[in-house]
Formats: structure tokens, C-alpha cells, sequence
């Protein structure tokens, strides 16, 4: 009887120790210094991108175009625990159908993306897809896969900076994510929007009307950058089918309306 409590307990002495010692090869400061200078870098590339955009395009600062973006994202953030303050959102006067996101938290909304859609839904179907990417560090993975870690730190210390920065803004503003980031981002959308109380079938709608249009112009980033749209949308009304959800536009029809026509007048 001794020896069966002494033989477990012997074995939990030499895993503890066992453990113990691993860990105390482990360098924890630099880790966390690896850490520290992986989030400053990506502060750095995020504002460098930023600031190639905003010195080459109209950025919107018109309180009535920005703020309404603001309360139709709101929801999605409030009902989702994302920080909608930690999100630097942009609007940028472009005819491109396009929304991107940046190193750093930030969400850059091109005006002929909001011009496109036919609804508010469709909208915040599309942004929330852009927030999942944020919020599930895909933008750093998509650059330091296409374009690597070492490249993307060295254009934060000078020399050829600028070039690669041009480099980085068209990868993430032109061409797709990897099928499986794509997905996921999409159905975190779904999911956004589901738990906001918002209809997610316009942002499955969107992506197949684009998907069907002949002759697709360069224009159609959004549309045209990612693989497979209709199959997207498929398997989002697929999720869908057996879910019951409510369907509570955040502003009212008349404020959209209004809010395109605003935009469209802004960017005459």
C-alpha cells in the first residue's frame, strides 16, 4: 500500500522538476522583448502605410459621412467586445470598390465601396470582414508570408522604406488573403453581425451580384481580389439557412439613402 502512494507520488516529483528546468531555460524577458518590438514595428508599418494613403488621396474629415460610418459599425464592435476605439477608420475618396486593412488597426473604406451598396447590411457585411482580419492578426500574417518579417522591420529603420511601403499598400489593398484566412473572415462577419442583430444575407447578396457582373472592371477590388465570391456567398446563406436571427437596420432606410447621396455629392 506505501509503495503504491509513493510510486505516483515520485513520478509527480520528477515531472515537476522535470517541468521546472525546461522552463528555466526558457528567456522570458526576451520574449516579451521579441514581443514588444513585433507590436512597435507594426505600429510603425500601419502609420507608414497610412500616411503614403492620406498624402496621395482625399481623405474624408466631413462629420456627416464619418460619423455615420461610425454608427454602423458601432454595433457590430459593442455586441462583439472589440474595442471600436482601438479601430483608426478612414474614408478615402476612391472610386475603387474597395475596404482594407492596415497594420496597426487600421480600417481604410474607399467611397465607391459605400456608393455600391445597395443596403446598410451589405455594408456592414463587408466591414466586418475587413475588422475580422484586425482582430485575427491576419494582416500581419499575409505580410510576413508575401513579403516577409525581416522586409517588413527594415521599413521601419529608413533606407528603402518608401519602396517597400508602396509594396506592402498595394499587397493588402489588391490581392486576396489565403482561402482559409478569406473564410474565416467571412464567417466572423456572419457572426458579427448575427450577435448585432443585423441581416447578414445583403453581404452574402453583394458578393454574388459582383460575382455575376460581366466584363468585371479592375475597380471591383473587393469583389474581383477575392477567390470564389459565389461560392462565398453560398456557403454564408448555407450558415444561415437554419438560424433564426433578427433583422434590425441600424439606421433607417431613409438615412441610407440619404447618407449614399451625401457621399455621392462629396465625391463629385
Amino acid at each position: 500500500m506505501v509503495k503504491k502512494i509513493i510510486l505516483p507520488g515520485f513520478i509527480i516529483l520528477i515531472a515537476f522538476f522535470g517541468l521546472f528546468l525546461a522552463l528555466s531555460q526558457v528567456n522570458f524577458v526576451s520574449l516579451f522583448h521579441v514581443k514588444e518590438i513585433r507590436s512597435s514595428s507594426e505600429n510603425k508599418i500601419g502609420d507608414l502605410i497610412w500616411d503614403e494613403i492620406s498624402s496621395t488621396g482625399d481623405v474624408i474629415s466631413n462629420d456627416s459621412i464619418t460619423g455615420t460610418l461610425d454608427k454602423l459599425i458601432a454595433p457590430i464592435c459593442d455586441k462583439n467586445d472589440i474595442k471600436k476605439d482601438s479601430l483608426k477608420i478612414h474614408i478615402v475618396v476612391n472610386d475603387d470598390i474597395n475596404a482594407f486593412a492596415l497594420p496597426d488597426n487600421h480600417l481604410v473604406v474607399f467611397t465607391g465601396l459605400i456608393k455600391e451598396c445597395k443596403n446598410q447590411e451589405a455594408l456592414q457585411g463587408v466591414l466586418g470582414h475587413e475588422i475580422a482580419h484586425i482582430a485575427n492578426n491576419h494582416v500581419m500574417k499575409k505580410l510576413s508570408k508575401e513579403i516577409g518579417l525581416s522586409v517588413l522591420l527594415s521599413a521601419t529603420t529608413g533606407g528603402k522604406g518608401s519602396a517597400i511601403v508602396k509594396e506592402i499598400l498595394k499587397s493588402l489593398s489588391s490581392s486576396a488573403y489565403d482561402r482559409t484566412l478569406e473564410k474565416e473572415a467571412d464567417m466572423a462577419s456572419v457572426d458579427y453581425l448575427l450577435k448585432a442583430d443585423i441581416n447578414p444575407e445583403p453581404f452574402a447578396d453583394f458578393m454574388f451580384e459582383l460575382a455575376q457582373q460581366k466584363n468585371l472592371s479592375d475597380n471591383l477590388y473587393w469583389i474581383s481580389s477575392h477567390p470564389e465570391s459565389e461560392e462565398r456567398a453560398k456557403y454564408i446563406l448555407a450558415y444561415l439557412k437554419d438560424k433564426k436571427y433578427k433583422k434590425i437596420p441600424t439606421i433607417s432606410i431613409e438615412k441610407w439613402e440619404n447618407y449614399k447621396k451625401l457621399v455621392t455629392e462629396k465625391t463629385k
